[in-house]
C-alpha cells in the first residue's frame, strides 16, 4: 500500500511524531489527521502484512486528492472521510476497538491555505468560508454578518487571542451594517484600522484563527477526539499529537497530564494522582531549524506523546 505524498500537504515532524509510536509491525494504528498523507505513508512503511491503519479526514479535498493518485485498495489501510472526533465509533465500527498507537497533526493543511477559494488565508481576496467541511452549513461569513457584538467579541479574544476583541467586534459590527462581508478582503477592510503595514500579518492571522476555530468547532471536536482516542488505546499504546497555537496545546498537555483538558488534577483514596497516561516528552518536541527553514509553517508545532497506562 502507497500513499502519495505531494504538494496538497508537508508533514510536519514526520520522523519524530511516528517514530513516537512505537510501531509494531503487526499492530493497529489510526492517523486521525490525514491530510495529505504524510504521517500514513510513514506509518505503513513499518507495518507488516497483518499490521493495519486507519486514517480520518472531514475535507473532501483530502479524499479526493488520495483517490486522484490512483491508491489501490489495501487490507491495511482503510481511510474514513469523517471528524476524528468520531475516532472510537468508527474503530469499534470496523472491528478494531482499540489501537496501539494514534497520531493527530492538529495543523491546517497546506492545500487549505494555498486555495484561495477555500478563504482560509489573507492572502487572496475570496469567499469568506473557511470550513474545513464543505458540506457543513455554517461558514466564516455567516459568523461575521449573523452573531452578536458580545459573540464576536468572545470568539475573537478567546480563540484568536487578539488585542481589544471588543473594538474589534464593533468594528465588524459598524461595517455589516453598510454592506454584507462576504469575503477576505471585506473582513481585512471592516478592521483595517487595528494593523499597519508592521502589524498586519500578525492581527489578521489571530483573527483568522479565530473564525476559524469557531466554524470547526476546533476545541471542542479536540476534546472529543482526546477522549475517544484514550478510550480507544490499549493498554500500552502511545498517543503522538502535535499541536500549533496555545489553546490547543493546552488542551492537549492537561490532558495527557491529567486525563482532562481542564488540568484538573484528580486523586485517588491515598492521595495519589488519578490519570490514564504517563508521559513520554516531559517537554514538547519542536521542528529543528532545518526543518523551519524548509517549511516555515512548521515554526511553532509542538510535539506531545504519552503512553497509556
Amino acid at each position: 500500500m502507497t500513499v502519495q505524498v505531494q504538494s496538497y500537504h508537508v508533514p510536519v515532524l514526520l520522523k519524530e511524531s511516528v517514530d513516537a509510536l512505537d510501531i509494531k509491525s503487526n499492530g493497529v494504528y489510526a492517523d486521525a489527521t490525514y491530510g495529505g498523507g504524510g504521517h500514513s505513508r510513514e506509518i505503513l512503511s513499518r507495518l507488516g502484512e497483518n499490521g493495519k491503519l486507519f486514517a480520518f479526514d472531514k475535507d473532501a479535498d483530502a479524499i479526493d486528492n488520495f483517490n486522484a493518485q490512483g491508491n489501490a485498495k489495501s487490507p491495511s489501510f482503510c481511510l474514513i472521510h469523517n471528524n476524528f472526533r468520531f475516532i472510537k465509533n468508527f474503530l469499534c465500527y470496523n472491528g478494531q476497538p482499540l489501537a496501539d498507537g494514534i497520531l493527530a497533526d492538529l495543523g491546517v493543511s497546506s492545500h487549505q491555505f494555498d486555495i484561495g477559494e477555500r478563504g482560509f488565508s489573507f492572502r487572496y481576496d475570496a469567499p469568506l468560508d473557511m470550513r474545513m467541511n464543505r458540506l457543513a452549513g455554517k461558514n466564516a461569513a455567516s459568523v461575521v454578518n449573523e452573531r452578536s457584538q458580545e459573540e464576536l467579541e468572545y470568539i475573537f479574544g478567546t480563540y484568536g487571542e487578539v488585542d481589544s476583541p471588543g473594538r474589534v467586534a464593533a468594528a465588524v459590527i459598524k461595517a455589516r451594517e453598510k454592506r454584507r462581508i462576504e469575503t477576505t478582503a471585506d473582513l481585512a477592510i471592516a478592521v483595517k484600522q487595528f494593523y499597519n503595514t508592521q502589524t498586519e500579518h500578525k492581527f489578521l492571522a489571530k483573527l483568522f484563527q479565530a473564525l476559524r476555530i469557531e466554524v470547526n468547532d476546533e476545541m471542542r471536536s479536540l476534546e472529543y477526539f482526546l477522549q475517544g482516542a484514550m478510550e480507544s488505546l490499549k493498554s500500552g499504546g502511545r498517543l503522538s499529537i502535535i499541536t500549533y497555537h496555545s489553546l490547543e496545546d493546552r488542551m492537549v498537555k492537561n490532558f495527557l497530564k491529567c486525563g482532562n483538558v481542564q488540568g484538573e488534577v484528580k486523586k485517588d483514596f491515598y492521595g495519589r494522582i488519578e490519570c490514564p497516561f504517563k508521559l513520554v516528552t516531559r517537554k514538547p518536541v519542536v521542528p529543528s531549524e532545518a526543518e523551519i527553514s524548509a517549511n516555515t509553517r512548521s515554526r511553532s508545532a509542538k510535539l506531545r506523546v504519552a503512553e497509556k497506562i
